[in-house]
């Protein structure tokens, strides 16, 4: 094995409990739960010796991992990380309008046209391009045997399409729960998904 990947969703922030659409555009801070399971995967992974940390440019990641970042491991952001831009809708309120709206881009996307997307916003191929690139960074340390990275829902589920091999339609089996952890591992240019959607912390 060449290297092990510790991939994990920020924590809660008051916009997701609330349900309004928060994206790349919006850089909100965690609420009191979101500080909880940061705490909690803190005190469950504390002891992994991890060689590098790498987040988004959003401060909800930061502050997720924060108190890794507290105990001394280098920490680098990478703005592929960041979630995938929502446009015209974020900050908005999950109402009916929006339920409608997002359900017609969840079909296109699942049916392969990658390339569609909210006025203002990203569509998944502009997003797996920015991916790509911070893959590359991350692979490109080879001394970097043990990271974690810390990242966003629609991002994330992108990334584990692009990581699995798999086709970007079917970005919605990667469950995503705040704080969620997968644990890839790469050997050979190759990723294999060895823990899937494990929230043990939250227990």
């Amino acid at each position: 094995m060449d290297k092990e990947l510790y991939i994990i969703r920020h924590g809660e922030t008051e916009l997701n409990k609330q349900g309004i659409v928060q994206g790349r555009g919006i850089n909100s801070d965690l609420n009191d739960t979101g500080r909880a399971q940061a705490a909690a995967f803190y005190e469950m992974y504390k002891d992994v010796p991890f060689q590098k940390i790498y987040t988004s440019t959003l401060k909800r990641t930061h502050q997720t991992v924060q108190r890794f970042i507290d105990g001394g491991i280098r920490w680098e952001q990478l703005s592929g990380l960041d979630e995938l831009a929502w446009g015209e809708w974020e900050g908005k309120s999950n109402d009916a309008n929006a339920i409608a709206a997002f359900k017609s881009i969840m079909e296109k996307w699942q049916s392969g046209d990658y390339d569609s997307k909210f006025d203002g916003g990203e569509s998944p191929n502009e997003v797996l391009l920015r991916l790509t690139e911070a893959v590359e960074i991350i692979k490109s340390h080879k001394e970097e045997k043990l990271v974690l990275i810390c990242m966003h829902g629609r991002a994330m589920r992108l990334l584990l399409c692009l990581l699995a091999n798999k086709p970007l339609s079917e970005m919605g089996d990667f469950p995503h729960l705040n704080t969620t952890l997968y644990k890839v591992e790469l050997t050979d240019d190759i990723f294999n998904i060895v823990e899937f959607n494990n929230t043990d912390h939250l227990k």
